[in-house]
């Protein structure tokens, strides 16, 4: 008989533990990362051009659509299983094999489609490069997989500070050396293969693969599931590019696609991290409908305190942020900027309702909620995108409230949540942010002409000191209950 794999120990003084340092690993890593690959990544934006990110983007549609099957959802599996034994891991690892090859030749294959589409002959060679991305996946999966059963965040924090300086290096290397968009095809290739190979030597992930795949059924539906909840996100996250790349040119397209990247800094680098760690605390509390709905209404709390003033901030001061960040050249993304900032707050919302689904084992719901956004927000890409960017910026701040409130409502009576209990978590922070977009807009229409960046230096730093003034006076309760649970002298909301 096989030794099994188990969980940790599951009792809630140890979990709180792991929980916090998870999220201080986790969410530590991913700052200090970022700040490494932003500072690049706003000067490789001032080397290459709009046109660059346009002709990019166009090929990360065939890569998000082939990336939300690559196997990622077979590993979830692993990790929400209670017991996997040394067999279970080495079926995972034939499964990522079979399945990432297999993806890896669909997008060699299908390039010339692709660029026949967007009418860009260019497209299909970036897309055969891309395709080498593929052979990394199941080695980050596995690693990623093995780690996350036993809340060990450490190392992968590590991995990920390591692996982002080498996909920074090889993205200002390529800039400075004249690539021009290959450096934005180059460096992410770099990125995951650093992060694969120091992710397997942290785990220690040496297994051979096994091709036998009997008895692995249970995995495969599980992981099937979470594929096709990937795929509604595929439909609601890449519509407005597959739309607009037929309607625009590569330079509009690039404005706007950069627009998303700057108003996507939060949830795109700091919510999925955090998404994370709470997967699998979720899945060691899955038992305790009460433990998860607290901690469902806890997590979303102290995220949201941090991303309102982050989107409403941006959005009063998307002109000096944009100019500073971007250069003069990016100013068409200025209107764009501000109308998407709006929408994000819904969006952040909407991606924490995955992880508690999944984790309880409840992954059709998912599925559910992708498909209303598919369907919501692809109407409401077709009917913007006819008036350009900025339609398509006015469809983001329509449909996003309702598909939030589609996946609220099918959500919350799953999780054990009562919709009042949550708008009463968020409620102070709402009220903050929109009491220092109102402060942050006052001030700078008083400001005299200056320097952009010193504008946005005397803007960010005045919204800051009025959106913790407010918490304090008004909301003290809630900023002593954070304070306790990240200092851990209490249990984790």
């Amino acid at each position: 008989m096989e030794s099994r794999i188990d969980s940790p120990a599951d009792d809630s003084e140890s979990l709180a533990k792991q929980v916090r340092s998870a999220v201080i690993w986790r969410s530590g890593s991913q700052i200090l990362a970022q700040l490494v690959q932003w500072g690049v990544t706003f000067l490789v934006i001032r080397l290459l051009t709009p046109a660059d990110y346009g002709l990019f983007a166009m090929t990360q549609v065939m890569l998000c659509l082939l990336n939300m099957i690559n196997g990622h959802g077979l590993a979830s599996g692993l990790i929400q299983a209670k017991h996997v034994t040394p067999r279970d891991i080495r079926q995972l690892f034939g499964m990522l094999i079979v399945v990432n090859v297999a993806l890896g030749a669909a997008q060699f294959a299908l390039a010339p489609v692709v660029a026949a589409y967007y009418r860009q002959p260019l497209v299909a060679d970036m897309l055969r490069v891309q395709s080498i991305s593929y052979l990394t996946t199941p080695f980050l999966a596995l690693s990623y997989a093995l780690l996350s059963r036993q809340m060990e965040f450490r190392q992968q924090a590590q991995v990920s500070i390591l692996s982002s300086l080498v996909g920074a290096g090889a993205a200002l290397g390529g800039a400075l050396a004249g690539w021009g968009v290959w450096t934005l095809v180059v460096a992410p290739i770099a990125l995951f293969t650093a992060r694969a190979i120091g992710l397997t030597i942290a785990a220690r992930a040496y297994y051979w693969p096994s091709f036998d795949f009997r008895g692995a059924g249970a995995l495969a539906r599980y992981g099937a599931f979470i594929a096709a909840s990937q795929l509604f996100w595929f439909a609601q996250s890449q519509a407005d590019v597959i739309i607009a790349g037929r309607q625009f040119d590569p330079h509009l397209l690039g404005i706007y696609t950069e627009s998303l990247f700057l108003t996507q800094v939060f949830i795109s680098k700091f919510v999925p991290p955090l998404n994370e760690v709470a997967f699998s605390a979720y899945a060691r509390l899955q038992h305790d409908d009460g433990a998860v709905a607290r901690a469902f209404v806890g997590s979303a709390r102290m995220i949201m305190v941090l991303a309102l003033p982050f989107y409403i901030g941006l959005a009063v001061t998307a002109e000096p942020i944009v100019l500073t960040m971007m250069g003069p050249k990016w100013a068409e993304a200025v209107p764009i900027v501000r109308l998407l900032a709006l929408a994000m707050p819904f969006m952040t919302l909407q991606v924490l309702l995955s992880p508690v689904c999944d984790a309880i084992g409840r992954p059709e719901i998912s599925v559910r909620n992708g498909a209303a956004g598919a369907i919501i927000l692809t109407t409401a890409y077709v009917v913007g995108a006819q008036w350009g960017a900025i339609g398509l910026g006015w469809a983001w701040v329509i449909g996003y409230p309702v598909f939030l409130g589609v996946g609220l409502w099918r959500t919350l009576p799953v999780i054990g949540v009562e919709a009042n209990a949550l708008m009463r978590a968020l409620t102070p922070s709402v009220f903050a942010a929109l009491g220092m977009g109102a402060a942050v807009s006052l001030i700078a229409h008083a400001l005299p002409p200056m320097a952009q960046p010193t504008r946005l230096a005397i803007l960010v730093a005045s919204g800051a000191a009025v959106y913790l003034a407010w918490l304090v006076l008004f909301a003290r309760g809630m900023v002593g209950e954070i304070n306790q649970t990240i200092r851990g002298r209490a249990q984790p909301a």
